[in-house]
């Protein structure tokens, strides 16, 4: 009977090598790869993304557990069977034009991966035409748009107007966040929600595709 909550608990307190014992011993016991993905490392992410909202842990922890996940989902990888281990949408993630701030974008992303979505960070000073450009070439269902500075949030608008005009509106549901990004912005410029961490935001691109 494999422990899939010793699993999540590894994972929780940022313990790689306990973890990737544990998955082995798993795998050992032939316990399915997908059973240990979704029971043991995507469930554990989830509780790391409630802590974070929560206060209780912080980036540089959620940083290690998000890498000892990673670590383990290599691992995993060669032994999911076809579809067991696709990604429920695909997602397209940038800090949008003029802003280079990265790191909470590639939080987001991260905890987003470990949820088993299909990301594709586009990196930092995307061009709305590089956003839509993007979406139509990933097939993207969840477009999320990161801006850490006032100046840049207009870019956020901007790009949600390129997604409109592209006809692509219907298709993608849009995610913003970024220090100075708040609800009412969000509601303001016509995207579908808004995050104020990376537990909030990979919790989010969940319910929307669910």
């Amino acid at each position: 009977m494999t422990d899939f909550n010793a699993m999540t608990d590894a994972l929780v307190a940022c313990d790689a090598g306990k973890l990737t014992d544990l998955v082995n011993q798993a795998l050992a016991a032939d316990v399915p790869a997908g059973d240990i993905l979704n029971k043991g490392l995507i469930s554990g992410m989830d509780v790391v993304g409630e802590k974070m909202e929560n206060g209780d842990m912080f980036i540089p922890e959620v940083l290690m557990a998000a890498q000892a996940m990673g670590s383990c989902v290599e691992i995993l990888k060669p032994l999911l069977a076809e579809g067991e281990g696709a990604a429920a949408a695909s997602v397209v993630i940038g800090t949008v034009k003029g802003d280079l701030h990265d790191i909470g974008k590639n939080l987001v992303a991260m905890m987003m991966e470990s949820a088993g979505l299909e990301v594709h960070n586009l990196g930092v000073d995307i061009s709305p035409e590089d956003f839509v450009a993007e979406i139509k070439k990933k097939n993207a269902q969840i477009v999320c748009l990161s801006a850490l500075l006032t100046t840049t949030m207009p870019a956020m608008k901007q790009t949600v107007d390129a997604i409109v005009e592209s006809g692509l509106r219907d298709q993608v549901k849009i995610m913003v966040g970024g220090a100075p990004v708040t609800q009412a912005f969000a509601d303001e410029i016509g995207a579908d929600g808004f995050a104020a961490d990376a537990g909030s935001a990979s919790k989010m691109a969940k319910s929307f595709i669910n």
